[in-house]
């Protein structure tokens, strides 16, 4: 039977059953809808209503975890400590988009296999150190979580550079791949 016909077949099932499909199609979404709708009623009305729309910057992600903005680092201050070697810049992202593209000299210690590769990465650099961490997309969470447990180990002198390798890159600052 071709596909045609199977859906003449469905059509007229349907109307000998009474249309019972399109009420149940229409009745299914009526449901959906009045439970959205009341979902977000009782949002509004509750004290500590949870937020529609969520704020995924870097600032607000270092304000939730009890940390201010001092951990960020701009371009400028990034790309003057590039130039003066003052800092290591640490890629938080995985092997293979390290090997693609990354800050010139950067090293890479991804944050999925933070524990596993810590050691070996951090081996020559001292703690007294300033280390800048970075990713890429203004959403990316890893050079923030990098910083973070750098610090719990024993790196106090962190920062992050939000959006690191696509700001680094739209201004034209040295990269490397491998």
């Amino acid at each position: 039977m071709s596909a045609r016909g199977r859906v003449e077949v469905m059509i007229q099932k349907n109307r000998a059953s009474g249309g019972k499909g399109f009420a149940a199609l229409w009745q299914g979404s009526a449901i959906v809808l009045l439970g959205a709708g009341l979902g977000l009623l009782v949002n509004q009305w509750r004290p500590d209503a949870l937020p529609l729309i969520a704020d995924w910057s870097l600032k607000s992600q270092l304000a939730a975890v009890g940390q201010d903005e001092s951990l960020l680092v701009s371009l400028e201050e990034a790309k003057a400590l590039f130039d003066t070697r003052a800092a290591v810049f640490v890629d938080a992202r995985a092997q293979e988009f390290h090997a693609l593209e990354h800050i010139a000299g950067a090293l890479n210690l991804p944050w999925e296999d933070f524990e596993a590769h810590f050691q070996q990465v951090m081996a020559d650099v001292p703690p007294d150190t300033l280390i800048i961490t970075y990713c890429d997309g203004e959403s990316c969470a890893l050079s923030k979580d990098l910083a973070l447990a750098l610090q719990g180990k024993g790196y106090p002198h962190v920062r992050v550079l939000p959006n690191g390798l696509s700001l680094w890159k739209d201004a034209g600052l040295p990269l490397e791949s491998r």
